[in-house]
């Protein structure tokens, strides 16, 4: 007699996500299981790959060898994965490098997937959508910041749907080459910075004032940064406010 009230346990499926990012490289390993996500695994390093780009836009090898090494370790835990369970993305730094085709290949061998090169407007949609599945589904609009090394995404959403999205050529590690060789921060270093980042900005910030938000949002580890020497001075308990 077959047992009618017994169910066969659904068969869980293990996904896994890569961003070759210009300051850090990230993987993330989830199960999927009755249409939920559990994070199993999440690894990141920082690269720096757009520290290697010189004045003619070609990566160092020594910068290539740093994002490869870090490859191989994330390599060693997508042993047994289907080509369509694992996505791997690549930003700015590559977007930019003219020698990208021979690191995307030396990379695609080490891993053993194809790597997607994402235009920044793609990557500002996939940042917000990122944000919105970690945030209340609440109304309102709201503004997300991504700072990257080589570029930084604005996007202004209301729950699950961006409204208005760019990608500015302009990063935390591109800025710290441009501005601040040597790690030397003086006055009028800080004060070119600022200005290009403005020029940078004032394309668009018409257009972003014209929508408006209810609430800003940081996605990335220079915004977390940012956050804890605010924290670290005393200057802030939480966040990062205007003042």
């Amino acid at each position: 007699m077959p047992d009618f009230n017994h169910q066969e346990p659904q068969e869980s499926k293990q996904i896994a996500a890569i961003d070759l990012g210009s300051n850090s490289f990230h993987m993330i390993i989830a199960q999927q299981l009755q249409g939920e996500l559990r994070t199993v695994e999440k690894r990141g390093e920082k690269v720096q790959l757009a520290a290697g780009l010189n004045e003619r836009g070609y990566l160092s090898e020594e910068s290539m060898q740093r994002g490869l090494q870090c490859l191989r370790g994330f390599a060693k835990h997508l042993r047994g994965f289907k080509p369509e369970a694992v996505t791997v993305v690549a930003t700015n730094a590559l977007r930019v490098a003219r020698n990208r085709s021979e690191f995307i290949t030396r990379a695609e061998d080490i891993l053993g997937f194809q790597i997607e090169l994402i235009a920044g407007r793609e990557e500002a949609r996939l940042i917000y959508l990122g944000v919105s599945h970690t945030e209340a589904d609440d109304d309102g609009k709201r503004l997300v910041i991504d700072i990257g090394g080589g570029s930084t995404e604005l996007i202004i959403g209301e729950r699950f749907e961006s409204k208005i999205l760019d990608s500015l050529f302009m990063g935390c590690v591109s800025y710290s080459r441009q501005f601040f060789p040597n790690g030397e921060i003086s006055e009028l270093n800080f004060h070119r910075a600022v200005t290009r980042a403005r020029r940078e900005l004032l394309d668009i910030q018409q257009a972003y004032k014209n929508i408006g938000w209810n609430e800003v949002i940081g996605s990335s580890g220079t915004i977390r940064a940012t956050e804890q020497i605010l924290i670290t001075k005393g200057w802030s308990e939480q966040g990062i406010s205007r003042e």
